[in-house]
């Protein structure tokens, strides 16, 4: 039975989402488990959220959060500096025809989440939040609903 591609696609395919998680588990091993010698990897919280493939997994875009700001550039740097070293060793580790080139990119989107949350925590958004809706009437309700 021929496999219709469908053009329209939403989002990954599930080949994509359990591919990139797969290269998002052995980066994350390879990296907190220090195998790269380098002194700004290792004193940097390094969270990998997520791993986006390219529909030929043939990329791989991972997104990091560091929880230390001032160590973005270094941390970029030395993961730049290390690519062919992470990129064998994430294609020994996901068996794939071939190895996904990989790119990495900081991800702010948890910043975002937490300026939103401070935002709605504001006194004044609160009281605006807070204001009463209108009481429904209850006498147009039929007798077995009140």
């Amino acid at each position: 039975m021929a496999v219709r591609k469908d053009t329209g696609q939403a989002g990954p395919s599930q080949r994509q989402l359990r591919v990139g998680e797969l290269v998002r588990h052995a980066l994350t091993s390879l990296i907190s488990r220090g195998d790269i010698p380098e002194d700004v990897l290792t004193r940097a919280f390094i969270t990998i959220p997520e791993v986006r493939m390219s529909p030929d997994l043939k990329l791989a875009t991972a997104y990091l959060v560091l929880h230390d700001k001032s160590l973005e550039k270094g941390v970029m740097e030395a993961l730049k500096r290390h690519h062919k070293y992470l990129r064998s060793n994430v294609a020994q580790r996901v068996n794939l025809k071939f190895a996904p080139d990989l790119r990495f990119r900081l991800d702010y989107r948890l910043d975002s989440a937490s300026k939103i949350d401070q935002l709605l925590r504001r006194p004044e958004v609160q009281r605006d939040l807070m204001i009463d809706e209108p009481e429904q009437d209850h006498d147009d309700l039929p007798d077995h609903q009140h």
